[in-house]
């Protein structure tokens, strides 16, 4: 569903709270510094004066302009030098952003900032389930515990412990670099081996770095495009736009086949996985399905997209949820 008036107009109060709260920071360093060192609030003044003075001098003598930037060198030396007495950096009294590039307006020019829809997200896409989850389902508490030290994987001829450590370190290595190196993820095995945990872990840091995460289960990703293809009712806590589908920071589809497959849902994955990779957005996907399996469950477009594009993460393991019931370890 796209933005009604009234979530777009809650999203700029949040705006507005935003720059109420940084110029407070702003005013309280500025009181501070000045009651410990005056003559920063003289500098200030002179500035104003002089950019003031500067403005009527300008209009009369154009040469006036380099006159008028070796003096505000001048003082902007002056200030900083006494910030730096006072162990403060040089911009310190700057106007405060939570967002430099939009400077918490919501808006680069004529387009939405990458923060905005992240609010938006926020805002529409109602998933209190997955924060729950990542609380308790994170990379301080993975744990390899459940992952076999003995028995080498025939296939890869490593333990399903070192597969993991190997596995996880990929994934770590996803997050680190995810602002500065385009990549996918395929996570595939069976059943209970940690595929759902580890999309939790990376969901968990990205968005706590401020990243904005749409997570759904296969099932919910074709609901939300039925929704809008057919204009079915929305009925659904997860129903969300297609635009941010295709353009959130990190999107994770959970337990791909699990859907009911068919011609439609085949080629909207192909769209939504190929619009993506244009798009240079990431993509985490995980399902029980073997390589063979995708290959006959979808379309060789589809599965061509994921072998070339995506890092395919075999785990191997014996049942972890199993294992916890029975109160068996490996």
């Amino acid at each position: 569903m796209a933005l009604t008036n009234s979530q777009h107009d809650a999203i700029m109060r949040t705006y507005d709270a935003i720059r109420t709260e940084n110029r407070h920071i702003q005013n309280e360093r500025y009181a501070q510094v000045t009651a410990a060192c005056p003559e920063i609030a003289q500098i200030e003044d002179d500035i104003i004066g002089l950019s003031m003075q500067a403005a009527a001098e300008m209009l009369k003598n154009p040469d006036y302009k380099t006159a008028y930037r070796k003096k505000l060198s001048e003082l902007a030396d002056r200030k900083a030098a006494c910030l730096a007495a006072l162990g403060r950096p040089a911009d310190y009294l700057e106007p405060v952003y939570t967002c430099p590039k939009c400077k918490d307006t919501g808006y680069i020019g004529q387009h939405k900032c990458a923060c905005f829809t992240k609010k938006a997200i926020e805002l529409v896409y109602h998933d209190s389930n997955l924060k729950n989850i990542i609380t308790t389902e994170n990379f301080d508490t993975f744990s390899y515990e459940w992952y076999d030290k003995k028995t080498p994987i025939p296939s890869i001829g490593l333990t399903p412990y070192n597969n993991m450590q190997n596995i996880v370190s990929i994934c770590h290595r996803f997050v680190d670099e995810f602002d500065t190196t385009y990549d996918n993820l395929l996570l595939f095995g069976d059943t209970g081996v940690g595929k759902t945990f580890l999309t939790n872990c990376i969901a968990k840091e990205l968005l706590d770095s401020s990243h904005s995460v749409i997570y759904l289960t296969a099932v919910e990703l074709f609901q939300c495009f039925e929704q809008q293809d057919f204009n079915k009712p929305d009925t659904s806590d997860t129903a969300i736009d297609s635009s941010y589908i295709l353009d959130c920071d990190l999107l994770i589809i959970d337990d791909l086949g699990t859907e009911f497959a068919n011609s439609y849902t085949s080629s909207r994955l192909f769209y939504c996985i190929n619009e993506r990779i244009l798009r240079r957005k990431s993509v985490v996907i995980s399902t029980n399905l073997s390589l063979s399996d995708i290959r006959n469950m979808y379309s060789e477009r589809i599965f061509s997209r994921l072998t070339s594009a995506y890092k395919l993460l075999k785990l191997a393991g014996a049942d972890i949820r199993l294992l916890k019931k029975t109160g068996q370890k490996p």
